[in-house]
């Protein structure tokens, strides 16, 4: 299987995680998930859920191909280092009033389902090795180079 198959398939996994998260929260244990402030109340669907995991997915895609692109040593591990970053700031909000205590439980949930799929899942095939010093000085390409896609 290529790396962009199995990369696709991660973020589709990275998708339905927080979505079946939702769906045991709210249809299942009839919690509506919201959030009140002053003036409204935002009631958080299995569409918005959805949405925000496919774009969390694919900007972990995008970023972790990218420093493959540019050949950053040990890809992987500054690409997990900054999921890891980010999860932790996602849960900053969470902190916030306007939710009870099963909304805030339910959304950290969602949290950990799409990074517990994504930091595993997007993983590099192999290391990337750094481009040999004659062609780094002359800026020939690798030709073993990571496509962005991979």
């Amino acid at each position: 299987m290529s790396a962009r198959r199995r990369r696709l398939g991660v973020t589709a996994l990275a998708v339905v995680a927080p979505v079946l998260a939702w769906l045991a929260a709210d249809p299942l244990l009839g919690h509506r998930l919201r959030i009140t402030d002053a003036e409204q109340t935002l009631d958080i669907g299995a569409l918005p859920v959805a949405l925000v995991a496919l774009l969390a997915s694919l900007a972990g895609w995008g970023a972790l191909a990218a420093l493959e692109r540019f050949g950053v040593r040990r890809a992987r591990a500054v690409w997990t280092g900054a999921a890891v970053a980010v999860l932790a700031l996602s849960f900053l909000p969470l902190a916030g009033d306007g939710m009870d205590t099963g909304t805030r439980a339910a959304l950290a949930l969602m949290h950990l389902a799409v990074a517990a799929v994504l930091i595993p899942g997007l993983r590099t095939r192999h290391a990337i090795p750094a481009p040999p010093a004659s062609s780094a000085a002359r800026g020939a390409p690798d030709g073993d180079s990571a496509d962005l896609g991979s």
